[in-house]
């Protein structure tokens, strides 16, 4: 199976006869498998050129540019190769029909909130979790009741925010925080769920790309300029199936250490080149663990899932079968 390629140190991209290398500061040179490569994750200074970007295009690798913070700059998109106008076509009318758009909106809430409470139920165990389990299962019954996107996203918001506030009930003290905070995280936790949120949604941009869909076109976030919405959709699902798990081990295993691993700027924490390894690292191992399918009987991966995930929309899309979202029941 291809794997993502993970660029920190500064470079630049050489070629030798049909050979790409990946060249440090100090001179040492690295070999690019790119026919192995999924992804590239650039996180470093990388000096590129065209050829290299062809390259890229040949073998269909999508990269994802990261700032020197961490957070999210963009993605370099290989040309489309599998476009089909009768699935587009098909996408845009359930974003344009009212009730159509409504219903996969209430999906995906379905589905990550499906995923948060799984995550809880492991540790109903410790003071105060099942009050939240319940407040989330209140909140969960409002969907059904929702008329508008808007009331949908409200209900996730809340959910979400109980959600969070279950963390300190069974996570380390020294990772405790008060709030979910985004634009800058302001302590480790919140830099952890804010790199692997962004983790999440360059691998299911990914995963997108390999199918007909648009990523364009969502359903629960508002489809907007200078962002794939899709993307965003279809990581509720797996935020709380993947990366939040990931803290989780991270975090109860003592793999990170909030002196060692993270970089403190003014009100700002970020991960800092120690911490986002490890966190990928057990990122990696995650994607990569297989489950065994009741459907297709056969083991298939966590990544995998996602691109299960596009395939079924699509098939709601043409109307060849109702969308149900992923329920983990492993």
């Amino acid at each position: 199976m291809a794997k993502d390629y993970f660029v920190f140190s500064p470079g630049r991209m050489q070629r030798k006869n049909n050979t790409f290398y990946f060249v440090d500061e100090e001179g040492n040179k690295k070999s690019l498998p790119i026919h192995q490569i999924d992804s590239i994750y650039v996180f470093g200074t990388l000096d590129m050129n065209t050829e290299f970007l062809h390259l890229l295009n040949q073998h269909n690798v999508a990269m994802h540019i990261f700032n020197y913070y961490g957070f999210y700059s963009g993605s370099f998109y290989p040309r489309q190769q599998k476009v089909s106008g009768f699935t587009v076509v098909h996408q845009a009318e359930h974003y344009l029909n009212k009730e159509k758009r409504l219903f996969l909106a209430k999906q995906f809430v379905k589905s990550a909130s499906f995923h948060m409470l799984r995550n809880l139920r492991h540790y109903k165990g410790k003071e105060g979790v099942q009050t939240i389990i319940d407040q989330i299962l209140r909140y969960q019954n409002e969907l059904d009741r929702a008329e508008t996107v808007q009331e949908v996203m409200g209900i996730e918001g809340m959910i979400r925010q109980n959600y969070y506030v279950a963390f300190n009930m069974f996570l380390s003290g020294d990772f405790a925080f008060d709030e979910r905070t985004k634009r800058p995280p302001k302590d480790p936790l919140n830099a952890l769920i804010s790199f692997g949120n962004s983790l999440c949604y360059t691998k299911v941009l990914s995963e997108i790309y390999k199918t007909h869909l648009d990523p364009t076109i969502s359903f629960l976030h508002e489809p907007s300029t200078k962002r794939f919405s899709l993307s965003l959709d279809i990581a509720e699902i797996f935020k709380p199936l993947i990366v939040d798990p990931v803290i989780f081990t991270l975090i109860n295993k003592n793999q990170l250490n909030v002196k060692r691993d993270f970089e403190y700027i003014d009100e700002m924490v970020i991960l800092n080149d120690m911490g986002k390894k490890k966190f990928l690292n057990e990122w990696m191992q995650k994607l990569q663990t297989t489950v065994r399918h009741r459907q297709l009987n056969r083991n298939v991966s966590y990544q995998y899932f996602i691109r299960l995930e596009c395939y079924k929309l699509i098939k709601h899309f043409i109307g060849d079968q109702d969308y149900k979202p992923l329920k983990a029941w492993w």
